[in-house]
């Protein structure tokens, strides 16, 4: 090579690390804390390259890109201790894959804060990630869950697009649970002061990536999902109201643009899956359930035969969660364990009525009962559901024997209709902690071996409710 081109090389090295060193700057990139943060940083356009994190593991991560036009994207990511041990790609968005580009990283740090820049022509997009902490890393997890983004009426707002994600992004948390509804695909948005694009119901692969497109594209949005590792997962408003996976016929085209706008890959073997888990060091585990695509219609009489995860599904997640060494098991399910969601027959696991009262044959009882006396049976414990659906926050306990409980904290909508606290499911004699009602809002986690501290935050970041557990032989609560 010779020294002309060495020179031009070091030039350019020196610019990525002085921008880099910008990046860093704005976006606060030391590990993250569990304390309150300054808010991060736009500096630029948020319509120019659209950025999300996806499937965030110990050594690896997807880098999920999408910009309009073909020209190459040039990607650099480096820990933000050593930005001089950079990596460089390159790739192309495709038109015929809605201009996305999903960029693998593995080779990845444990417990490591990294920042990335990705540039197309003479624009440059800025952002950071933690990676999980290795599974024996006395390290605590900090995360966020939330779901129900976009309903009708409820859409981007001209101005202030959805400000909820500029409060979560202050918190500068490691992950974030995306609990289900992230676009409302069933849905236009209505008259109102929102931002034009989503008014028509998706029926095509194209039209149902354009719905995750027009929330992916908020500004707010893109704040957040530049700093904050996701994991996503789908309720019955990606495809249409209350659907059944296996009737469905708009149900594979739904799936096709849910895992094409949240980086998902099931493997060869089963390449539509979309349940799986992450660990999270050694105190927490993840595992998030897909409700939709393996149920039993609503309609069908309760009992063994049918099922809301399928028998693979079932059989993977108590073989999971029973032999999880992690101090916290955390298990997301995009309906509730014990609510009433509406509908003649029940879309979620509870039989119960409106008022709480069981109704014969209805739900996915029989099932949910399953798991929970196993849980019981083998004596998993410290197993906390994180749920949403709902449209309102609760923190719950649900005693499952005299000795035996497991919790279940429920959190959104974060734009969609609020609800209100309703009646509980009787059969699983839940103690409520407290709740919110009227309000957009998400839930903050922070674990680590001495306890896990569950808060309820609303749009302006205020703290609404508290549990905090302990992970000892007696599991207890106490709320404020």
């Amino acid at each position: 090579m010779t020294r002309g081109r060495l020179r031009a090389r070091a030039r350019r090295r020196r610019r990525w690390l002085a921008r880099l060193s910008v990046a860093l700057l704005f976006l606060g990139a030391a590990p993250s804390g569990i304390g309150p943060a300054a808010p991060v940083a736009v500096t630029h356009d948020a319509g120019d390259v659209l950025v999300t994190v996806a499937e965030v593991h110990a050594d690896r991560a997807i880098l999920w890109l999408r910009a309009e036009g073909v020209e190459p994207l040039r990607v650099r990511v480096a820990p933000v201790d050593e930005p001089a041990a950079s990596r460089a790609f390159a790739a192309r968005p495709s038109p015929d894959w809605d201009h996305i580009v999903r960029l693998p990283l593995h080779g990845l740090r444990p417990g490591t804060r990294y920042a990335y820049e990705v540039s197309a022509g003479r624009r440059n997009t800025v952002g950071a990630f933690t990676t999980a902490p290795a599974p024996d890393a006395d390290a605590p997890a900090h995360l966020l869950w939330s779901g129900d983004l976009g309903g009708s009426g409820h859409c981007r707002d001209v101005e202030d697009g959805y400000p909820i994600f500029r409060v979560m992004a202050q918190r500068r948390a490691d992950l974030f649970l995306f609990v289900g509804d992230t676009a409302y695909a069933d849905h236009v948005c209505g008259p109102g002061r929102t931002i034009s694009g989503n008014d028509f119901v998706a029926a095509t692969v194209e039209q149902y990536r354009a719905k995750h497109r027009y929330n992916r594209a908020d500004p707010a949005v893109q704040e957040f999902l530049r700093a904050t590792g996701v994991y996503a997962i789908w309720d019955d408003h990606e495809v249409r109201n209350n659907f059944v996976g296996p009737d469905e016929p708009l149900m594979p085209a739904g799936r096709r643009a849910f895992r094409d706008y949240w980086g998902l890959d099931g493997g060869p073997e089963e390449p539509d899956r979309l349940y799986r888990s992450v660990r999270w060091g050694r105190h927490v585990e993840v595992f998030i359930l897909d409700t939709r695509q393996y149920r039993s219609p609503n309609a069908m009489p309760d009992g063994p035969g049918k099922s809301m995860l399928g028998v693979a599904q079932r059989r993977w997640l108590l073989k999971g969660v029973t032999r999880s060494t992690a101090t916290w098991k955390l298990i997301v399910t995009s309906v509730p364990l014990g609510m009433f969601t509406g509908g003649p027959p029940s879309d979620s696991w509870s039989s119960a009525n409106v008022l709480g009262y069981p109704r014969a044959g209805n739900g996915f009882a029989w099932e949910r009962d399953l798991i929970l006396r196993t849980l019981a049976h083998e004596d998993v414990r410290n197993v906390v559901f994180l749920s949403g659906e709902v449209h309102h926050a609760e923190l719950l306990r649900h005693d499952i024997a005299v000795d035996y409980h497991v919790h279940e904290l429920v959190a959104g909508p974060l734009a969609a209709r609020p609800g209100f606290p309703r009646f509980r499911d009787r059969s699983l004699r839940t103690h409520s902690f407290g709740s919110l009602g009227l309000a957009n809002n998400f839930g903050e986690i922070v674990a680590d071996g001495d306890g896990l501290t569950a808060r309820i935050r609303d749009g302006s970041g205020a703290v609404r409710r508290t549990l905090q557990l302990t992970p000892d032989r007696i599991q207890g609560g106490h709320a404020s």
